[in-house]
């Protein structure tokens, strides 16, 4: 047993960038299938700041991102083309905020319970992720983003 032998392993480890990842990801389907449904997920910032540029599916028809806000004391919903995720941040697509909007969610992921989503990042990395399929109405899960938890902690 030889201790020098073992150092640069633990230390090309330690240098490993922490990378961007989502998790907490879940569906809730629209009451109404001409309604697009809408997503949600936490994205955790690595060791480098990137961006999200958008969301793809093989199980609905078409996926954007869009943010809801309070304009004139009405809420509007805007389309989004890209969201920055700072480095050792998280950032929230809750209910009343950021959010996917997911148009014909195919009936085999609906009865599966699940669908994957391919987040697309601007450093160019594309990170699949299972999401949770919720039917309408339905709480979300115990796991999924509040309204808090977009502040940077």
């Amino acid at each position: 047993f030889t201790p020098i032998l073992l150092a640069p392993l633990a230390l090309a480890a330690c240098g490993d960038p922490a990378p961007t990842y989502v998790d907490q990801a879940w569906v809730r389907l629209s009451p109404n299938k001409d309604m697009p449904s809408s997503g949600y997920f936490i994205a955790h910032g690595g060791d480098a700041d990137t961006a999200l540029r958008g969301v793809l599916t093989d199980y609905a028809l078409k996926v954007e991102m869009h943010e809801s806000m309070s304009e004139g004391g009405k809420m509007t919903m805007k389309p989004i083309e890209s969201v920055p995720i700072p480095a050792k941040s998280k950032v929230a697509f809750a209910p009343g905020g950021k959010h996917l909007m997911l148009w014909g969610v195919n009936d085999t992921a609906i009865g599966r319970g699940k669908m994957t989503l391919t987040f697309l990042l601007a450093n160019g990395d594309r990170l699949l992720v299972d999401a949770i399929i919720e039917k309408p109405g339905a709480a979300a899960p115990a796991s999924a983003p509040s309204p808090d938890d977009h502040k940077a902690h």
